[in-house]
């Protein structure tokens, strides 16, 4: 919801382990810190299935294992997409107990087949506003929010002297021929969200639109990787426009300011959510999952972790963000019954508009 590899220019580092321990192996720092024993505590193994991005410190993790008594696995599915289209084909034998990362493009479809299983957690302050549409038994909890918009390399602009684009239409205009790069909607979830932004400012016009853009020398690569790591110019690539998060700029700070911005007139918003899985082995442990990934501890973590914004309104979030990672008032939005009836339209479309 995510959710893409947010990895940064930097290196920030990702967990990247499959259907292992999270708490397996651990830096001198990470010690573990003595717990007082829960009288609900459980025991056995509570697997946990995520979008391959997901990365929280250790060092929660091994609180949480002392403090509920189970022993978390985690089993890393694909993106966003890839892990929602698992869990829907593995239903009558689900792939863990617990999924986290099904963000709202997809959420939907996941709740029409009957993937999760109800369960209401005591939400933190602020999450309400995250709630996913039509749950109406609860069966998903929003964790993390951020919204994916077109991102512009202000040094690179200021250097050209020329003046950035502001808006989606602006990217179709001939002064920004050939300087946006983008991950496509059919093998990223960003594109996705990008694709549906256009849908949501477009409304049956965005094929249109995406002609347009690619008539403009549009560059469609295949995930968000590709085009913020390569293609990027604050990256080292040669394109100053790129489809990425409105927490980027918190990443390119340099001397105190960022060189980057984001676009907020260009933003969809994303919301990942966790839930129990239909007919999960240690269904108790997976809501105590579900509990601990909306924790103050988690929630706070999730900016530096996972480059996304809690749903708890009451967190403090880093200083970079609060300065820079400014988020949109007004992202635009599509409503999920209207995604789950027109999503494969909608992506057979543009693969076609895209491949001509």
């Amino acid at each position: 919801m995510h959710r893409p590899v947010r990895t940064t220019v930097a290196g920030l580092a990702l967990l990247a382990v499959t259907g292992c321990s999270l708490s397996t192996g651990g830096d001198d720092d990470d010690e573990r810190e003595g717990t007082d024993a829960s009288p609900d505590r459980g025991s056995g193994e509570v697997v946990l299935v995520t979008h391959d991005s997901f990365n929280l410190p250790r060092k929660l993790v091994r609180q949480f294992e002392e403090e509920s008594g189970y022993d978390l696995v985690h089993s890393p599915a694909g993106d966003g997409g890839t892990l929602t289209n698992k869990l829907v084909l593995t239903g009558s034998d689900p792939l863990g107990d617990v999924a986290f990362g099904v963000d709202n493009t997809y959420a939907t479809r996941a709740l029409d087949e009957g993937v999760f299983a109800p369960y209401s957690p005591d939400l933190p302050s602020g999450a309400d506003e995250h709630l996913l549409p039509g749950d109406d038994e609860r069966a998903l909890a929003p964790v993390d929010h951020a919204s994916v918009c077109v991102n512009v390399d202000e040094a690179w602009f200021a250097e050209q002297d020329l003046e950035p684009p502001a808006t989606l239409e602006d990217l179709t205009e001939p002064a920004y021929r050939g300087l946006f790069v983008t991950p496509g909607a059919t093998s990223s979830t960003p594109g996705m969200a990008f694709l549906l932004a256009t849908v949501a400012e477009f409304g049956e016009d965005w094929p249109s639109y995406w002609e347009d853009l690619l008539a403009n020398d549009t560059k469609i690569v295949r995930g968000w990787e590709d085009a913020y790591t390569v293609d990027f110019t604050s990256s080292g690539g040669d394109r100053p426009v790129v489809l990425s998060y409105d927490s980027s700029p918190a990443f390119t700070v340099e001397d105190g300011e960022s060189t980057t911005s984001a676009l907020l007139d260009t933003c969809f918003r994303q919301v990942e959510y966790a839930g129990v899985l239909a007919g999960a082995q240690n269904p108790h442990g997976a809501q105590a999952v579900v509990d601990w990934l909306l924790s103050p501890e988690v929630q706070a973590a999730l900016p530096t972790s996972m480059y996304v914004f809690p749903v708890a309104d009451d967190v403090d979030v880093p200083p970079d963000w609060a300065e820079f990672a400014e988020q949109p008032e007004e992202p635009l939005t599509v409503d999920p019954t209207t995604i789950a009836a027109n999503r494969q339209e909608w992506l057979q479309e543009w693969t076609e508009i895209t491949t001509r």
